[in-house]
């Protein structure tokens, strides 16, 4: 017999509640404070599910420098022809652009971040389906 089981990804921050906030308006999705206000779950009706949790300590990934290169990430999936208005929209809300200059703009399937605690993200476009590349 198998034991059902699901998944969050869950993020350390110093603030979860303006964490949480952050990805719940970048992805459309809601915050839920449960009986421990130090763990927020953002919840989305298309499958998103993610939590922050404070850690006392908590020090930002150092990302892309290598002395506390990042161990995971988000990929935030975009169609194709709004990745310009995603981007506009993840910088209003307080997202750091990883790459400076032009090289993180224009017509790229994938472009990174650093949300406001540090942890780094990435807009990405949809792959193509094998029902749309017939």
């Amino acid at each position: 017999m198998t034991v059902g089981k699901t998944s969050v990804l869950v993020l350390d921050c110093a603030e979860p509640l303006e964490l949480a906030d952050f990805y719940a308006e970048l992805l459309g999705a809601e915050t839920r404070i449960g009986s421990d206000p130090d763990f927020v779950e953002v919840v989305g009706n298309t499958g998103v599910h993610l939590a922050v949790r404070r850690d006392h300590g908590y020090a930002p990934p150092s990302w892309p420098r290598p002395e506390d290169a990042h161990q995971a990430h988000l990929r935030i999936l975009v169609d194709p022809g709004d990745m310009d208005e995603a981007e506009r929209e993840a910088i209003g809300l307080g997202a750091r652009p990883v790459d400076t200059g032009d090289s993180n703009s224009g017509p790229r399937d994938a472009r990174v971040y650093t949300d406001p605690a540090g942890h780094s993200f990435s807009l990405a476009v949809y792959p193509a389906r094998p029902e749309e590349t017939v």
